[in-house]
């Protein structure tokens, strides 16, 4: 119920709100919070403002006139970079690389010849550059031979090659068989009879159960060990290093020049540093006859 002063025209009329809620479903609902007014000509005045669903005060839910709710601004919250994956991604790219270049470089290596690839073995003397007569000439011959380089890496030798098949011998050899079998494509590591036990156990292990492969101790090296093939030469300190594999690799079988299917069976088993025959006829004397 709303109350207007006696106050006249001159005065704007005072208003009390009962503060009822007009009941739902009323047909008035709308305008039931309005506040009506009298003046003198007894007409009533509806003043805005004051409805509960107008745009005033009344809008807002704690009401007072405060206006909408301003809207809550997200919170953003800040995570480390996850270096998980991208840790991963970097070591399957390093992966990646290295298997690709290794494959180039595997198929560089196997476009070259095998000469190029033991040039490349620092060290090595290539004796067929170096004194081609050396190698030139493989003429068989009895008894002993005086070599110019020891251990000897070619010329003449005798008839009968020491057995290459992985042998390791205990004892000193005749070099004039060993020479037989370089020229088949054997590798002949030699070292000082000195030599610590478990270095010459390391060079038995690289000979034994391969073909074109023997060993034998050497008296008067000037290293501690020294390789052979058909006119080439390594000299090593240990047999940790790793130019021993490289020889090898790189020479056993590619250093003959009777070609891959000479010999290393059938040879000479017996030590000592006197050369000698087999009791039965060289496999080889046919090619002796034809200048073999």
């Amino acid at each position: 119920m709303s109350v207007s002063t006696p106050a006249g025209d001159q005065r704007r009329p005072s208003v009390v709100s009962t503060g009822k809620k007009a009941p739902a479903g009323s047909a008035k609902s709308s305008t039931s919070g309005k506040s009506a007014t009298t003046d003198k000509s007894g007409s009533g005045s509806a003043r805005k403002g004051t409805t509960g669903g107008g745009k005033g005060g009344g809008t807002g839910k704690g009401g007072g006139g405060k206006g909408p709710r301003k809207p809550i601004t997200p919170v953003k919250v800040s995570q480390g970079r996850n270096w998980g994956p991208i840790a991963l991604f970097v070591v399957v790219g390093v992966l990646a690389a290295g298997i690709v270049g290794y494959g180039a470089y595997a198929a560089f290596q196997g476009s070259r010849s095998w000469e190029d690839r033991a040039s490349d073995i620092s060290g090595i003397v290539n004796y067929r550059e170096k004194d081609p007569s050396l190698t030139q000439g493989g003429q068989h011959v009895q008894g002993k031979v005086q070599y110019t380089v020891t251990p000897p890496v070619g010329g003449q030798h005798n008839q009968d090659w020491q057995n290459c098949m992985g042998d390791v011998y205990d004892a000193p050899i005749a070099s004039e068989h060993a020479v037989h079998s370089l020229e088949h494509g054997a590798i002949w590591i030699t070292y000082r009879p000195d030599l610590p036990k478990e270095q010459v156990d390391k060079l038995a292990a690289k000979v034994r159960g391969t073909e074109k492969m023997l060993m034998s101790p050497f008296d008067g090296l000037d290293k501690p060990i020294s390789l052979q093939a058909w006119g080439y030469q390594l000299k090593v300190d240990n047999a940790d290093d790793s130019r021993i594999d490289q020889f090898i690799k790189t020479l056993r079988v590619n250093a003959s020049v009777e070609g891959p299917t000479a010999l290393c069976a059938q040879g000479i088993t017996a030590t000592g540093t006197e050369p000698r025959n087999l009791q039965q006829p060289s496999t080889e004397q046919p090619m002796q006859q034809q200048g073999g």
